[in-house]
């Protein structure tokens, strides 16, 4: 069936393309379609809009953080790059991944660094993100030593450099707890509190299955295990001095 549906597609795209070259050819000239320059995108005739509704919301709630608390300057870890070129528009931001991006823009600087040894003293960091990361770390993915805790070291790095009253916002996979290697790790929220006794929970969101309601704001424990797949978006922060 599936072979059926993109050989009709095949076939739908030629007669359009005709059909699109002889009104082009007389209304358009100036601007050339030949068919050795072709670019067949035969997905994308759908009713609605596809998304992978896990980065477009974790990324839109970690905005709308950075928005209300207003950092003088935020640190972004390895997080997805997008977030980090759109916040920067209005938050300075610093972004550090293991395999640095090569990013010019203004208010945003890139470099290099490690999770599980960031170039930070203790408790110095006003703000600072890390986002569907953790959650990969020691699983061999991304050609890092294996290391069944490599998520918890992660975490307690991530702990040691907030500041008094400074935040950090983090997103991993929620739901019935388990690995799925070597993708990701699957998280009840609790470990996630208990691996960052320092910090307290600001508030959280959840992303369910479903993602059709959108973000349900500091959801039930329960309501939160009962998923499979997920998103959680923590914002913690350390006490005051």
């Amino acid at each position: 069936m599936k072979l059926l549906t993109q050989a009709r597609r095949r076939l739908g795209f030629v007669s359009q393309y005709r059909k699109f070259a002889n009104l082009n050819r007389t209304q358009r000239p100036e601007l050339t379609s030949d068919w050795s320059d072709r670019w067949a995108r035969l997905d994308d005739d759908t009713g609605h809009l596809p998304y992978d509704a896990h980065y477009v919301y974790h990324t839109a709630w970690a905005a709308r953080v950075l928005a209300e608390s207003r950092p003088s300057k935020h640190i972004d870890i390895s997080s997805y790059s997008y977030f980090a070129t759109i916040a920067s528009a209005f938050v300075p931001i610093e972004f550090y991944d293991y395999r640095p991006a090569d990013i010019q823009l203004s208010n945003l600087r890139c470099a290099a660094a490690d999770l599980c040894q960031l170039p930070f003293a203790d408790r110095t960091v006003e703000s600072i993100s890390c986002m569907h990361t953790v959650e990969h770390i020691g699983l061999g993915r991304y050609g890092d030593p294996l290391d069944a805790n490599g998520d918890v070291r992660a975490l307690a790095e991530l702990q040691r450099v907030v500041a008094p009253g400074g935040a950090l916002l983090l997103v991993v996979p929620v739901g019935s707890p388990r690995i799925q290697f070597n993708a990701h790790r699957i998280y009840d929220p609790q470990m996630i509190e208990s691996a960052l006794p320092e910090l307290a929970l600001h508030r959280w969101a959840l992303l369910p299955d479903d993602p059709s309601g959108g973000l349900v704001e500091n959801p039930a424990r329960d309501f939160a295990l009962d998923q499979k797949y997920a998103c959680g978006c923590f914002w913690f922060e350390r006490p005051e001095a």
